[in-house]
């Protein structure tokens, strides 16, 4: 895959996500891009094994509110994991860089101050074709199903970190 600088001698990620809870907090603005990333985020959960019964889905405005419903959901105790799903399109003014940055900056807030997992799934892009590109249908690169597979996997590590047992 272009962009790929994955070695050979790392395992690739185990992703069973059987019995996990998770969030997905999407934006409404530029919403026909969310809708697409939420088809990739639910295609990557079912594939992970997360039934549709343990995925919570609830909107927002737009991007810059993910991270406080990302909050909610992590302070919740419900879940086990959250996916921000969002798109912001440059525009002619300085919007775009406020509204990418504190996004971005907040989600790893909450992931940092909760221990929940939570995944950055909001586009920032220069326009909506690079926006269709990374939100592709079944076989296409979807930022969505990437982060329902990151939030499997950290899920997982976060469980590992706090058991007992190796």
């Amino acid at each position: 895959m272009a962009g790929d600088h994955r070695s050979d001698d790392v395992p690739p990620a185990v992703l069973d996500g059987a019995g996990l809870r998770v969030a997905v907090v999407a934006a409404r603005w530029n919403g026909a891009i969310t809708v697409r990333l939420l088809d990739g985020v639910r295609r990557g959960l079912a594939e992970a094994g997360v039934g549709d019964d343990d995925i919570v889905l609830e909107w927002v405005p737009g991007a810059f509110e993910l991270p406080l419903g990302a909050k909610a959901w992590a302070e919740s105790g419900r879940v086990d994991g959250v996916v921000c799903i969002g798109c912001v399109i440059r525009g002619e003014t300085t919007h775009y860089e406020s509204v990418a940055g504190e996004c971005a900056a907040g989600i790893q807030r909450v992931q940092l101050d909760t221990g929940v997992p939570v995944a950055f799934s909001a586009l920032t892009v220069e326009d909506l074709d690079q926006a269709l590109a990374r939100s592709g249908g079944p076989g296409e690169h979807n930022v969505g199903e990437d982060g329902a597979k990151v939030v499997v996997e950290m899920a997982a590590l976060v469980a590992r970190a706090h058991s007992r047992t190796p």
